[in-house]
């Protein structure tokens, strides 16, 4: 919880849009609260038991570990998904190792992980999946597809900073489709 915490100010633009993590400008993550984090993951970690909430503070670990680097190192992430989602195989945890994947073996492999999760009705009505699905498909240049995916994702957010932000991408499809 302090990771995300910490990134509270960079969630929002200067207008109030929506900046997604990737996009976020570190500078403005509060460095206290992950330091705090990260002691509090170490002293976990120092227990030698790997549990569901360690994992995910794990996986937001390496997201910060940016402001350090310069990039993301999704292998990590993914390897982190991967151990997550076989001790807590939620559809959450699923969307984002499918993400996570597909940052690491490209979009192809992450929209097929997505595929995978077709049949789970709790996916019918949840925006992430849906939002994933697009900007997946848009990266293969699917444009008719990742059109409808962005309008069931724009249609099931309620925070209108997010429904923009999505309107902007589906909206991008058709610029870069005239271009």
């Amino acid at each position: 919880m302090l990771f995300a915490e910490a990134r509270r100010g960079a969630r929002r633009g200067s207008e109030g849009d929506f900046v997604p993590l990737a996009e976020q400008d570190c500078r403005l993550w509060d460095r206290t609260l992950i330091d705090e984090a990260e002691a509090l993951l170490s002293h976990a970690a120092a227990k030698a038991v790997i549990g569901r909430y360690q994992l995910e503070a794990a996986v937001q670990s390496a997201h910060a570990a940016r402001r350090l680097t310069g990039r993301t190192d999704w292998m990590a992430i993914r390897e982190l998904y991967d151990a997550l989602h076989s001790i807590a195989g939620s559809p959450v945890v699923s969307i984002n190792r499918a993400v996570a994947i597909a940052e690491t073996d490209g979009a192809a492999a992450g929209l097929s992980t997505l595929d995978e999760l077709g049949d789970d009705k709790r996916l019918h009505d949840y925006q992430p999946y849906w939002a994933a699905r697009a900007g997946l498909l848009a990266r293969l240049g699917k444009t008719r597809e990742a059109t409808e995916a962005y309008d069931r994702a724009i249609g099931l957010e309620r925070d209108p900073a997010v429904r923009r932000f999505l309107q902007e991408r589906r909206a991008g499809l058709s610029r870069a489709e005239k271009d």
